[in-house]
This record gives structure tokens, sequence and C-alpha cells, in this order.
């Protein structure tokens, strides 16, 4: 008995249907797998995007973030006005890049688009007010 058109054609669909419900699967499961997801800058419209940052200076004893986190001479990340807690970036100045996160979201000095903690100024090489790049960082794909 030979199959019509049509009853192939839906064969196919499903076939189709099944393989595609098998690949978000595989996609869903991968993606949960957070210890082995890599990091990497995700590209501007532009490439790089620029913002006047500079430091916020030494912590103060039991200093806490707008995001929860309570700052120490180690802490490593950002403060910015509008991008939200645990945003993570990478921002660089000249050659030097960082991966990085949104730690605060209240600006401690006037005419900054970002401040950084006092530990990543000092790897960027960051002294008062300068133009840094940075973009959003992704997981890379690979």
């Amino acid at each position: 008995m030979r199959a019509s058109f049509g009853e192939r054609l839906v064969l196919l669909a499903a076939v189709a249907l099944l393989g595609g419900v098998v690949a978000l699967a595989l996609g869903a499961r991968s993606s949960d797998d957070a210890t082995s997801a890599t990091l990497t800058g995700a590209p501007a419209p532009g490439g790089w995007n620029r913002a006047f940052a500079g430091s916020r200076g030494p912590v103060g004893d039991a200093q806490r973030t707008t995001c929860g986190q309570v700052l120490t001479p180690q802490s490593l990340g950002l403060t910015h006005p509008v991008l939200p807690c645990g945003a993570k970036l990478i921002v660089r100045n000249g050659d030097t890049p960082v991966l990085t996160e949104v730690i605060d979201n209240a600006l401690v000095e006037a005419g900054r688009q970002m401040e950084l903690t006092q530990r990543l100024a000092r790897m960027l090489g960051v002294e008062g007010t300068e133009e840094i790049e940075w973009r959003f960082a992704t997981e890379a794909s690979g």
C-alpha cells in the first residue's frame, strides 16, 4: 500500500516538529550548565560603547550598595545608574579588558556615567575621570 502525497507531507511535518522539540530541549539543558559557561564581549552596533568613569574611592566600613552587596577593598565591579544589578560587562581602558558586573546603581560623584571600584580602577589604570570603553558580556558559543 502506497502512502498518498498528503500522508507523506503530514509524516514529514511530524518528523520536523519532533526534531525541533529535541533541539529546544537540548539547548535548554545546555544553558542550565552554568559551570561551563564562558563569557565574551557582545559587539555593540558600532563596536564598543564609551563612558566617562572614575573610581568611587576607598571603601567605608560596612558600605552596602543599592544591589545589596557589602563593599570590601577586594570588590570588583562598577556602578551604573540604569543597568540592572548583576549585569555582566567587559570594560577596557586601552588594551586591558576586564570582565566585571554592575554592583551598584547610585553614582557617588556627578559628571560620571559609571564608577569603578577602587580595585577595578587600578586594574584598568584609571585615574580621575577618564573615558573608558565597555560592552555587554555574553556566553561564548561553540
